[in-house]
Order: C-alpha cells, then structure tokens, then sequence
C-alpha cells in the first residue's frame, strides 16, 4: 500500500492514487493504452518466441525483401546499433538471412527464409486475432478517428 509523508512526517495512508492531473493529457491516456496492447501483444508473441521488436523486423524484412540495415533501422526508428542485435537473433533463429549488397560492401540486404516467411505467417495470424479481440466493441468509425488523430500526432514531429 502506498503512504505518503507530511511535512510533519506522520504517515497519512493513500487510500486512491488521483491521476485526475494526469487524466488531462492525451499522451498519458495513449502511454496507458499502449500498455494494455503491449502486455497482451506480448502474451500473444510468445508462442512464437518473438517479442514486439523481433516482430516489427521479422514483418518489414518479409514485406520488403532486400532491405538493408540502415533502411530497416530508420523504419523502426531505433538506433543502428541496437538493430544489430535484433538482427543478430534473427539470423542465429534461421529465420532471415544478411547477403552484402554488391555495390556497398558496407551494407547488407535482409532477406528471410522460408522458416522466416512461415512464422511471419503465423504471428501475423495471431496477431490480427489479438488486435481484433483487444478492439472488439469499438466500431469502425470511432477506430478510423483514432488511426487518423495517430497518424498526425506521428507527422507532427
């Protein structure tokens, strides 16, 4: 249970965390729903021993055969050296593979394997059940204005 101290320091007990100052901002209530779609695309995810990022590579290596590196982390908008190692996992599960690119032997274009192509199929499967199921009771026209408010919060920046 949670306390908090007065400048007295006597203890008053915290019976209901007030979030009512943070319940005003859009990005805490998005940071909240986040949560609940993390933690369920999670469970969803394990079955396959793949986890959001592992599976964010895995779809766009799939759907974009020959990407390279460079490409794939500024997609996923994460740092160069943190795709690594998820590429790193990837490659060493036989689900994709690095061939150089033959103008830049700097870079390497990601193809995936059959095995690769396979689980993409599955997870792809289970993760549309999991989106449709955490969605259910919300009809299109709300989702279509959610989608959309995202979409140019995501361009703003």
């Amino acid at each position: 249970m949670k306390k908090t101290v007065s400048s007295t320091t006597e203890a008053a007990e915290v019976i209901d965390v007030d979030d009512s100052t943070l319940r005003g901002f859009i990005g805490y209530h998005m940071k909240r729903a986040f949560n609940v779609v993390q933690n369920d695309l999670t469970r969803t995810l394990k079955p396959f021993d793949l986890r959001m990022l592992t599976y964010t590579a895995l779809v766009m290596i799939v759907d974009n055969p020959g990407l390279r590196q460079s490409q794939l982390a500024d997609a996923m908008d994460i740092e160069r050296p943190n795709l690594v190692v998820i590429i790193d996992e990837l490659e060493r599960r036989e689900l994709i593979v690095r061939d150089r690119v033959p103008t830049d032997r700097r870079a390497y274009a990601l193809k995936a394997t059959l095995a690769g192509r396979q689980l993409y199929n599955k997870a792809v499967a289970a993760v549309s059940a999991h989106e449709k199921q955490l969605l259910r009771g919300i009809d299109q026209d709300t989702l279509d204005t959610v989608l959309t408010a995202m979409k140019a919060i995501e361009k703003s920046r």
